[in-house]
């Protein structure tokens, strides 16, 4: 909608709220049936015979952007599989760039792995829809297209009121091997001001919550050598380094007495929790006991001071993954062990470098062992953490969008775990947000998966609402 004041054209940005929902009204069931039709491709990425059904996944979502009205729409090719870049300028000076980032590809799933349907061919079950695929992540990358359509109907714009672009991956669930090297290799077309996550979920059905931020990761193997070989524990036990022994203190070793992590220098750099993000937090209506049965676990433990959400989103950890050496075999056989092993990750918050803490865990092992030990240690795939605080515009945009669908408080949460998100933030230095709708329920990367369809039609809305208010309060 176009409102001429004199000669000055000024551009509609807010979104009715009550255009919106009949929008969505009038639009629903053939979104409903396109999304069923995209969730019958099998687009399982980590099946080498099925990389041909990747592609025409995002041969699909491509011909359905263009038809949302996206002016650019690009398959782009990687060493392995494909993703899709699409492109829609605002038109408006000085509006914000925001990158949504999602993907197409999906677990492996068969009826035999004890699916109560066929994966692959989505089901309608009373407000359930179900198939592989429906909450991660087609679902989610595609109620971007009807929210858009809703945003453009209602505030009557040609083009949305932020200079909008997606990158849809092919092979998040395969590891995302190529995707660094693609966003590295188009940095220029994909920079942005913000990059939105659509690749996540909220705290259950009836709390909506906005995600603020991922751990990072990084993990290693540390090989530890003694005797040339394995030797009799009679003639030499006790008098030389045993590996397997240092392997044990090293695990030992790892934590104090408070249960935080020994490594001297680890927490350089830890932002750390605010009063106001813990109060936050504690308004969830968490269940203890029944996370601990999730976890298969008798009791919570952690790092002192911290509650157990508090531990898993926004505290670093270490773990040992692994230790192994010497003879495992049945009976006893007296030796000295000629080598030994561990395995370790470590989960990284806001603040901490991952560079600077592989040489704290290099010297802290270095310092640890006794003499006639050799050893190295291997450092494996690096994640960073990334994080956005509560007062940052364009979260306070999301929350206000997300509350606007849901009719109700938005509260927050962090995710413990690591995913490509970071490395968009990395590579394009754009701060990440999250929009996700999922719950736990909806069984990702497990049998049944499916999607509510009350909150699809909600992250609908809340996608509307989104870039108006982004264009209103954000400005780069």
């Amino acid at each position: 909608m176009i409102h001429k004041r004199g000669p000055k054209v000024v551009r509609m940005t807010k979104t009715p709220d009550s255009v919106v929902r009949s929008y969505i009204d009038e639009h629903e069931a053939q979104f409903l049936a396109d999304l069923a039709d995209w969730l019958r491709i099998p687009s399982v990425s980590a099946d080498p015979e099925r990389a041909g059904e990747v592609r025409r996944s995002a041969e699909w979502l491509a011909a359905k952007l263009r038809a949302t009205g996206f002016p650019v729409v690009e398959v782009w090719e990687t060493d392995g599989l494909p993703a899709v870049f699409a492109e829609w300028p605002s038109g408006d000076a000085g509006a914000p760039t925001a990158l949504v980032y999602g993907h197409h590809d999906v677990q492996p799933a068969a009826k035999a792995d004890g699916w109560d349907t066929e994966p692959f061919e989505p089901t309608r079950v009373g407000g359930r829809l179900y198939a592989r695929g429906a909450a991660d992540d087609k679902g989610q990358v595609f109620f971007h297209t009807l929210g858009l359509r809703a945003h453009l109907a209602a505030t009557g714009r040609t083009a949305p009121a932020v200079n909008l672009k997606l990158l849809i991956e092919g092979e998040e669930e395969s590891g995302s091997p190529n995707f660094g090297a693609l966003i590295r290799r188009e940095a220029e077309r994909l920079a942005a001001d913000l990059v939105f996550v659509s690749d996540t979920g909220m705290w259950n059905e009836t709390t909506p919550t906005v995600c603020t931020g991922m751990r990072g990761k990084l993990d290693c193997q540390i090989d530890l050598f003694g005797p040339a070989s394995d030797i009799h524990s009679g003639s030499f036990g006790g008098a030389v380094p045993n590996p397997a022994t240092s392997a044990a203190e090293l695990a030992a070793a790892l934590h104090d007495e408070d249960r935080r992590v020994a490594v001297p220098g680890f927490y350089d750099g830890v932002v750390e929790l605010t009063e106001r993000e813990r109060e936050l937090f504690a308004k969830l209506p968490f269940d203890e006991q029944r996370w601990l049965a999730t976890a298969k676990s008798q009791a919570a433990q952690g790092e002192a001071g911290y509650s157990t959400l508090e531990r898993i989103w926004a505290r670093p950890t270490a773990e040992v993954n692994g230790v192994w050496g010497g003879y495992t075999g049945p009976g006893s056989k007296t030796i000295v062990p000629a080598e030994a092993h561990l395995k370790l990750s470590f989960r990284l918050v806001a603040g901490q470098d991952p560079e600077r803490t592989e040489r704290a865990i290099e010297a802290w092992v270095a310092e640890r062992l006794p003499a006639g030990i050799r050893h190295t240690v291997r450092f494996g795939s690096v994640t960073r953490p990334c994080l956005t605080p509560l007062d940052h515009p364009a979260l306070q945009s999301t929350v206000r969008a997300m509350g606007k669908a849901f009719g109700q408080e938005v509260l927050f949460t962090r995710e413990g775990g690591s995913g490509p998100a970071a490395d968009l933030q990395d590579v394009l230095g754009a701060p990440v947000l999250f929009l996700g709708i999922s719950v736990p329920s909806d069984g990702w990367h497990s049998v049944n998966e499916k999607i509510e369809l009350d909150l699809l039609r909600k992250g609908v809305e809340a996608a509307a609402h989104l870039w108006g208010d982004l264009a209103e309060s954000y400005r780069p």
